[in-house]
């Protein structure tokens, strides 16, 4: 090209991968599912974007995680029943270890050979009430860093589970939470609330922001009232929220002034359900410090439920909404002024890994009927 010839329009343009057409990586532990949904001697069919897996949990307590298709006819293992420590197929029986290899074929002839392959297995941990699955490279799992929360157990603490579908890409859930901007979305259950960023920092994974909650009068939830200062017996005054995304996860912790340990802990991961990554599962679990009134935070417990049950409603609402819009115009329109919220959105990008080619051109997803739980 000539040093004076015109310069194309697109080769002035920053070209920037659509944040919702990127994959979440699997490398990382993820739940899967809760604890108590996976019985003894029972199964439970989970999935991670698209890829759908098998758990069971033997005699022994023990669970296991498969490749929900059964090598034989690729009907759902999850449909199986569970011997001891094998999961047999509904169809024609075939037994699987918890390794994935067959172990029993029942009318195999003799002298006929197994098949030299059973199905996927994936590593599997279970922790804080949930069960985890590393849906990458099971030879990455040992060294891959497992979420530590420490608070949860504590005598000191009592944990409220959350598991809820949410229809959208996994990074609206992120730019949610650290987007502290969005409070007058739940004026009606919060009142009114000032959140002053005092500052915040990032890296190649992580990005970590400081707010001061200052109260700004008005009505405030009855929820809302427990869980801050005045509600635990003390003054009102201002707390300091510390949001981090470190990538896959997200923690919130609400300070209060003059506090050493939190008065309350979030600790979530969002779980893509479909290959497209339109829909995602949210996992979370909320340790709240227990106030020093005996049996207050048993008494108190309904009425905090309600209190986070509303706040997650609506935050579910307007996610669902930014997705739908997305769905709709088949690419990211929005436009945002925040740096924060393009720190995080550059974090999730450059970890992610890119969805493949007939996942980012899919269809559009439904989106008619409720939300399951």
């Amino acid at each position: 090209m000539a040093d004076d010839a015109p310069v194309p329009v697109d080769a002035c343009r920053e070209t920037t991968t659509d944040l919702r057409r990127v994959g979440i990586a699997p490398d990382f532990w993820y739940p899967v599912a809760v604890s108590s949904t996976v019985r003894r001697e029972g199964t439970f069919a989970a999935v991670f974007a698209g890829e759908r897996i098998a758990l069971y949990r033997g005699r022994s307590g023990k669970v296991y995680a498969l490749e929900d298709r059964c090598a034989h006819r690729q009907v759902p293992l999850s449909m199986g029943v569970v011997e001891e420590e094998t999961l047999r197929c509904c169809y024609h029986a075939w037994a699987y270890r918890g390794n994935g290899h067959i172990s029993q074929i029942p009318y195999l002839p003799k002298g006929c050979e197994r098949p030299p392959r059973g199905v996927r297995s994936y590593p599997v941990r279970e922790a804080y009430g949930l069960v985890f699955v590393f849906p990458g490279n099971p030879e990455m799992a040992a060294a891959a860093p497992f979420p530590e929360l420490p608070q949860f157990g504590a005598a000191t603490h009592r944990t409220m589970t959350f598991s809820r579908t949410v229809r959208c890409h996994y990074s609206f859930m992120h730019e949610n939470l650290l987007d502290m901007n969005h409070q007058f979305l739940h004026r009606s259950v919060l009142g009114r609330i000032q959140p002053e960023l005092l500052g915040y920092e990032s890296g190649p994974r992580f990005v970590e922001a400081r707010y001061l909650f200052v109260p700004a009068g008005g009505r405030k939830d009855r929820g809302a009232g427990l869980l801050s200062a005045e509600g635990r017996g003390g003054r009102q005054t201002p707390d300091v929220v510390t949001i981090r995304t470190e990538y896959p996860y997200q923690t919130l912790q609400d300070v209060p002034t003059g506090a050493e340990l939190p008065a309350f802990s979030l600790w979530t991961a969002y779980v893509p359900q479909d290959a497209e990554q339109r829909t995602c599962h949210a996992y979370g679990l909320l340790m709240i410090a227990k106030p020093p009134v005996p049996g207050l935070i048993h008494l108190a417990w309904p009425l905090i439920r309600r209190f986070t049950e509303r706040v997650f409603a609506q935050d579910r609402m307007a996610v669902e909404a930014e997705q739908l819009a997305w769905d709709e115009q088949g690419e990211d329109r929005n436009h945002e002024v925040f740096p924060l919220i393009l720190e995080v959105r550059n974090v999730l990008r450059t970890n992610g890994t890119p969805l493949r080619p007939e996942a980012a051109t899919a269809e559009p997803l439904a989106v008619d009927g409720p939300a399951t739980k």
